[in-house]
């Protein structure tokens, strides 16, 4: 997360704007919401929930939107060409041979694997046992929607997906798996042995996990998660960057896993959230049951493609601060609110060059860090799932 990333409020703004009627853009204000954790929709506020809900899935298919570009679309930005260009040549100074590609493909599943089995599940867990049970709870990823063991299984998936070269579940011939097939089939079988026994312990903890954290199942999916993490960051790394692997071999397995799984992964995602912002600017204009319907069955649909290009969180989405744009978790409820109560749209923005928090001691973090943080903590997948679902529900208008 060190390249560059501008937004414009003026042109957030501008879409913004762009979206529905005068009177939607500047409501009464209702200033006394109450609990944020709790908090219900009203009509009394009607227009200001709208209004952050627009504003929101705004910037997040603007992202999307950027994200794919990144990867599909020459440009004269920073990379100066297609990013699935500098992937698939590796001679140029991101990737200077095959095996960093091959390094950066086994690093983005081992980072992924090991999230979800020790910051996913295990924060919420270690939080449980400890006996701070609403530390714990708010430590679930996605619990507004109880939607958490889908994503969760869908990371796994991601792993899956850049293993076998696709995105069905098949093995394709260019493909780590395959050529490991070849080469040594006993680690090949561990390896899927391993991602498939994390998506089976993931999918045996109870529904909805935010009610079932401390429980034998959680405990067996992040003993899964880790031994799938470990396996990929010692086994796998060592055996492909290993002599008995050449540059001929691996080039085609480089080209399927960008145009075979990357991109389209990253055009579905855009696809579906563009759908998503279509829901909810409907429901902006025209709040109902039936519109809160159509934006949770959009952001659901939304999240599938989100979080299986988790295993490949490198390049764009990291450097240009797109992932934490889109999917910062913990939020800021608190501050959520705050924004209700002033319709100040320009603190989820900002201006200049994109540098990352040192979330290990923010007070190393400079004021420019920090603003983006406190921005990406307010906007992204989650507020909007924060707007549209509660307690595993699809809100009402009533």
């Amino acid at each position: 997360m060190k390249k560059l990333l501008y937004l414009s409020f003026l042109a957030t703004f501008a879409l913004f704007s762009s979206c529905g009627d005068d009177d939607a853009e500047n409501p009464v204000l209702v200033t006394d919401f109450g609990n944020a954790a709790d908090l219900d929709y009203s009509s009394a506020y009607a227009a200001q929930w709208g209004n952050y809900m627009s504003v929101t899935s705004s910037l997040l298919l603007e992202d999307a939107k950027a994200l794919y570009k990144y990867w599909n679309d020459d440009n004269n930005g920073k990379y100066g060409e297609r990013y699935a260009n500098l992937f698939k040549e590796h001679n140029n100074d991101t990737y200077k041979s095959v095996f960093d590609c091959i390094n950066d493909i086994i690093d983005g599943c081992e980072t992924i694997a090991d999230e979800v089995g020790n910051a996913k599940i295990g924060e919420p867990y270690n939080y449980w046992k400890s006996g701070d049970h609403v530390k714990a709870v708010y430590a679930v990823e996605s619990w507004y929607s109880w939607h958490s063991r889908v994503d969760y299984r869908n990371n796994i998936y991601s792993i899956r997906n850049a293993f076998f070269g696709s995105l069905d579940g098949s093995v394709n011939a260019n493909s780590l798996s395959a050529l490991l097939e070849k080469k040594n089939p006993e680690l090949n079988q561990e390896t899927v042995q391993k991602i498939n026994a994390a998506i089976d312990a993931i999918w045996a903890i109870p529904q909805p996990f935010r009610n079932n954290i401390a429980t034998t199942e959680s405990a067996r999916a992040i003993t899964a998660c880790t031994e799938l993490a470990e396996l990929l960051s010692d086994d796998l790394k060592a055996e492909f960057t290993s002599k008995k692997y050449t540059a001929a071999e691996l080039d085609p397995i480089i080209t399927q896993y960008v145009d075979g799984v990357i991109l389209p992964t990253y055009k579905k995602l855009m696809e579906k959230v563009s759908v998503l912002n279509d829901a909810v600017q409907a429901f902006r204009k025209n709040p109902s049951n039936n519109g809160f319907k159509a934006c949770a069955n959009a952001w659901l649909d939304a999240r599938e493609p989100w979080e299986q290009s988790e295993a490949f969180l490198f390049g764009p989405v990291a450097d240009a601060g797109l992932d934490p744009n889109m999917d910062s978790w913990p939020l800021d409820q608190d501050g959520i609110v705050a924004i209700l109560q002033s319709n100040d749209w320009k603190q989820l923005t900002w201006g200049g060059e994109y540098e990352e928090l040192d979330e290990e001691n923010e007070d190393n973090s400079s004021d420019q860090a920090k603003k983006i943080a406190k921005a990406q903590s307010l906007r992204g997948f989650h507020t909007l799932e924060y707007f549209i679902f509660k307690n595993g529900e699809v809100r009402r208008v009533n």
